[in-house]
């Protein structure tokens, strides 16, 4: 998996926030370019084999009104779809009441590279946001991005899970990634207090020292 880190610079971060009709929704927003044509893209990020390559397995009625699972990971429901443009699904961990969504956007640029932006907008509780900032979801999300990559490119090199927990290039990725998103949060008006503090606890959580714990359940 040569020059991982580096595609942490081909992703531009926003944070911000929307009203809900649950209240005050958080958003993470990225951005970034594949060199890969729009179908490709779309086919990447909706089809069940390939998504089980890069993602995680995935199951269920992938229609808009249906539902799906990932495996370990996510579900809700296909809110809209519109191929090969916009694809929008609620994005539940467990039984979390509170409202979460995810948006993927494609547009072509040329007819062999795809301006690809994926925004996730939650409302998210005090004790999580507090402490951890944008980091809390913006790390998986670069990580995500990273996998769509690989997958684009040819196909993972490896075992992705595995590579995470074991590797120093791995440990490298997330804490850039959570260095980036701290920035995008001083951008968007979080205070150098907050924003050093969400830096420090979410580099904890996905790159934990040797004699860390696993950091908050």
């Amino acid at each position: 998996m040569k020059e991982i880190v580096s595609q942490i610079d081909l992703v531009e971060r926003h944070v911000g926030s929307r009203t809900v009709a649950d209240g005050e929704a958080r958003t993470v927003r990225l951005r970034r370019t594949y060199d890969a044509p729009v179908d490709d893209v779309w086919h990447a990020c909706t089809d069940p084999a390939r998504l089980s390559r890069w993602l995680m397995p995935v199951s269920g009625d992938l229609e808009p009104g249906g539902t799906y699972r990932l495996e370990g990971g996510a579900s809700g429901e296909v809110l809209h779809c519109e191929p090969p443009r916009l694809l929008r699904v609620g994005w539940t961990f467990g039984d979390a009441p509170e409202f979460s969504e995810v948006e993927v956007r494609l547009a072509p640029e040329g007819e062999e590279r795809t301006l690809f932006e994926l925004e996730q907008a939650a409302v998210v509780p005090p004790e999580v946001w507090d402490p951890f900032g944008p980091g809390a979801f913006g790390v998986q999300w670069d990580l995500t991005a990273l996998g769509l990559a690989l997958e684009l490119g040819g196909g993972p090199a490896g075992d992705l899970a595995a590579w995470r927990q074991e590797s120093d290039e791995a440990r490298e990725f997330m804490t850039r990634s959570s260095e980036a998103w701290g920035a995008a949060y001083a951008a968007s008006g979080g205070s150098a207090e907050a924003v050093a503090a969400a830096v420090r606890t979410t580099t904890g959580f996905y790159v934990p020292q040797p004699d860390e714990g696993a950091g908050p359940s």
